[in-house]
């Protein structure tokens, strides 16, 4: 095709609003019953003198509606191309379209356009704005709904810095607690100095109070032993890099993300794997956009017989075939069997063979 083949004509603008303007409408009616659903089950715990309705409209539900128009954007994405193109096939618009002389591949740009408007619109949201809020919708949760903190965990070992390795048998967080800990020193893989504590507590970041403690510095065949009650000092590890909820990955933007799994596989941290399926999620989503569209399209620009039923059923059918197919490889990841980006990317993979199949099908 010619370059000024893809100049936007008036037709593109048809079919460009009524991709977003159909999106817009089904994400807002579904937004709006899931919001009335999840007021129904949550009236129990909004009643509580304590909470404010401030708090409900601000700190959650302000929250949580973007978070939830970015997890549904996919899904909506498909239901949306096939909702209007069905019904512009039935009208006969599509076969107008296609004998007037458009071809199929030019026909699919104005829909490749609007996905990519919605796929941007929903990277920048999971990437930048939506984590913030995440950070207040949780916290409100926690509160006053069901408390998902982790607050406990047993045998923890990370690296604080090369060669410098720190062990807790336990740790508390109510009480910024942790016992039986243990600091090893190692300078070319031999170790030098070895610091055990019956406790130690967190004070602010980085700053630990260690209590009850020996010191023991090895020089060669030598060995001195110094002890105390309680020593101050600054670790560079805080709680939150081994107390970790199943949610905490939402509340980080992507390039803290990032950082936070590069610096944890540094430390030899080994649960990682929700971060980083959060992580390459972010972006195996952008593609979802144009795989779901490119189905949606071909599935119903074509007129059938007993109207856009049909159509409807098989798109539905797809697109919750795809989210338990991404909700089944994640859990492979989560296992160890296969790499996070591996597991977010496998759903794609297939389903872009299943949108080269349908795509050859479509009407031309």
């Amino acid at each position: 095709m010619r370059l000024k083949d893809f100049w936007l004509k008036r037709i593109d603008w048809y079919i460009i609003k009524k991709f977003l303007g159909t999106f817009v409408f089904a994400i807002t009616m579904m937004i709006a019953i899931t919001v009335v659903f999840d007021f129904n089950e949550k009236l129990d715990h909004f009643m509580k003198p304590e909470v404010t309705v401030p708090e409900i409209i601000f700190d959650y539900y302000l929250n949580f509606i973007p978070y939830f128009i970015n997890l549904f954007s996919p899904l909506f994405t498909f239901i949306t191309v096939i909702l209007f193109t069905s019904k512009i096939a039935d009208q006969s618009e599509v076969i107008a379209m296609l004998s007037s002389g458009i071809s199929f591949n030019r026909f699919v740009v104005p829909y490749l356009i609007s996905a990519t408007i919605i796929a941007l619109a929903s990277f920048m949201l999971s990437a930048y704005i939506i984590p913030p809020a995440n950070v207040t919708r949780i916290e409100f949760q926690n509160t006053y709904i069901k408390n998902k903190k982790v607050e406990y965990a047993r045998n923890i070992q990370l690296e604080v810095e090369p060669g410098v390795f720190a062990y807790f048998d336990s740790y508390n967080a109510p009480s910024s607690m942790g016992y039986r800990f243990s600091l090893d020193h190692f300078e070319d893989k031999k170790l030098v100095s070895r610091l055990t504590a019956q406790s130690i507590k967190y004070d602010s970041l980085h700053q630990w109070t260690i209590i009850d403690y020996m010191i023991r510095d090895f020089d060669g065949m030598r060995e001195h032993i110094s002890t105390g009650t309680r020593k101050d000092t600054t670790l560079a590890f805080t709680p939150s890099d081994f107390l970790i909820a199943v949610n905490d990955s939402e509340t980080m933007t992507t390039p803290e993300l990032r950082a936070h799994i590069d610096r944890q596989k540094k430390r030899g941290m080994a649960n990682i794997q929700l971060f980083e399926i959060e992580y390459h999620m972010r972006f195996a989503n952008i593609a979802s956009f144009f795989i779901l569209t490119l189905i949606g399209v071909s599935l119903s620009s074509r007129k059938i017989k007993g109207g856009m039923g049909m159509n409807i059923g098989i798109g539905l059918g797809l697109s919750f075939s795809y989210i338990l197919f991404t909700k089944i490889t994640s859990t492979f990841a989560i296992s160890g069997l296969v790499s996070p980006m591996v597991a977010v990317w496998i759903p794609n993979i297939v389903y872009s063979f299943i949108t080269i199949y349908v795509y050859r099908k479509a009407p031309r």
